[in-house]
């Protein structure tokens, strides 16, 4: 018995697949689109407002494909989904060959991209994942697991820089194709459970009880019925969609916002990767204190910080201020993905998780892409950031105030660990 307590939890291994199948998910299309950006501007002859367009229908459509893939997971598990679209999304970036030099080609690209991303290298599934494995430690485990997104933000961008300069954007898009089908998919295949009945473990491991005697119920929640019901819910839904408009229009022009300043090419990939760095400290910081600290107070002191960091590029802040200012930026990145997840399965349980999550992640998708498209669209109408950074700056504001809002858990750790400890209670005859 002594020698089973002491090998480690089959769950921190699950994090760490989580964080490899993320890897090349999120920092290929999103952090890195700033670094593609301009070599596609000039590549097909077209405007800053149509080549973002792009980003938005890759956004548009994998927000409109998340909430029926949170439907699928919450019926037959991630996994199965996870492996069928991680494999669609290599097979799709390797067509990148194939993009011709019309506008329409590059949209259609991209919209089938979205669709593929959205359900297999993405935060939701593998965030329902995390959320069936851990309980009091489950802010840690999905910040861990989204350290995928958040080291690949910091690697995957100077690497497509490099990628691009020596063979074009189509070329880099195929090799990373290449990469998603050789490395993540036979890993996760042979290794991603769905929960820990799977492994005839508990929650966050504790003491294993057999099979036949865990009388602990798969989920606790509300409905999907319920939850679309329910004001909070909208609420949240509110917040993660002003700051999904903010952190995505302003990281995914940040390599242009430097260049237009006299900044180098490398020196702007190099502010995108400090972005992925403070990508990096928001997951782990803001995954430490979701286990600790009351989550809207987390996403409170996350978000202003992303708050000051637009604001500072506003004002015109050129030199070390300004990679100051997209570390700021990217600490809300940081934490935004795995404070969403939190607090869902807070307020609202594990019963219709992967459906309301799919929710909250497709509106933060879609007002995503509409922060892209609108920093694209009044840089063209003004000549300029500086008015659309402001008014991603209000935004952001807006959400602070929201956060302020709102009331306390509904499945909080305490409740959840008392049924734990019920079900023991009731399989040992106690």
């Amino acid at each position: 018995m002594s020698s089973k307590r002491s090998r480690p939890f089959y769950g921190w291994l699950i994090v760490l697949l989580s964080a490899v199948g993320l890897f090349l998910g999120a920092p290929l299309v999103v952090f890195s689109f700033s670094v593609f950006f301009k070599p596609m501007v000039v590549d097909f002859h077209a405007s800053r407002g149509a080549v973002s367009f792009a980003f938005s229908l890759f956004n548009f459509v994998g927000a409109l494909s998340i909430p029926c893939v949170g439907m699928v997971i919450d019926r037959f598990g991630a996994k199965r989904v996870i492996l069928v679209s991680t494999l669609l999304y290599g097979l799709v970036l390797c067509t990148a060959l194939w993009v011709g030099d019309s506008l329409w080609q590059l949209y259609f690209f991209f919209t089938v991209l979205g669709v593929a991303m959205a359900s297999g290298p993405a935060p939701v599934p593998y965030g329902v994942v995390i959320s069936h494995w851990f309980n009091r430690y489950r802010g840690l485990a999905l910040g861990l697991s989204m350290m995928g997104i958040g080291i690949g933000s910091v690697v995957v961008p100077i690497l497509s820089q490099h990628l691009i300069a020596m063979f074009g954007w189509r070329s880099a898009f195929a090799i990373f194709g290449g990469t998603v089908l050789l490395m993540p998919l036979p890993v996760i295949a042979a290794w991603l459970q769905n929960d820990p009945k799977q492994r005839g473990l508990r929650l966050d491991g504790d003491e294993q009880i057999p099979l036949s005697r865990l009388a602990l119920p798969d989920k606790q929640g509300l409905s999907w019925h319920e939850i679309w019901r329910s004001p909070t819910f909208w609420v949240l839904i509110f917040i993660f969609s002003l700051a999904g408009a903010s952190v995505h229009g302003v990281v995914l022009h940040l390599a242009a916002i430097f260049t237009d300043r006299g900044v180098s090419v490398a020196r702007a990939a190099t502010a995108t990767s400090i972005v992925g760095v403070a990508v990096i400290a928001g997951r782990l910081g803001s995954g430490y204190l979701l286990d600790r600290l009351f989550a809207p107070r987390v996403a409170f002191l996350f978000y202003s910080a992303t708050a000051l960091g637009i604001a500072i590029l506003g004002t015109g802040a050129q030199g070390n201020l300004a990679l100051v200012a997209s570390f700021l930026a990217g600490l809300g990145m940081g934490a935004e993905v795995e404070s969403m997840g939190y607090m869902i399965s807070r307020y609202f349980g594990l019963v219709a998780f992967g459906t309301a999550y799919g929710v909250a992640f497709g509106a933060f998708m879609i007002s995503g892409s509409a922060g892209v498209f609108l920093m694209g669209v009044g840089y063209d109408r003004f000549h300029s950031y500086t008015v659309p950074l402001a008014s991603l700056c209000v935004a952001m504001v807006l959400a602070l105030i929201l956060l302020t809002r709102l009331g306390r858990y509904r499945y909080g750790v305490e409740a959840e660990s008392h049924q734990a400890i019920e079900a023991v209670q009731i399989a040992s005859g106690a």
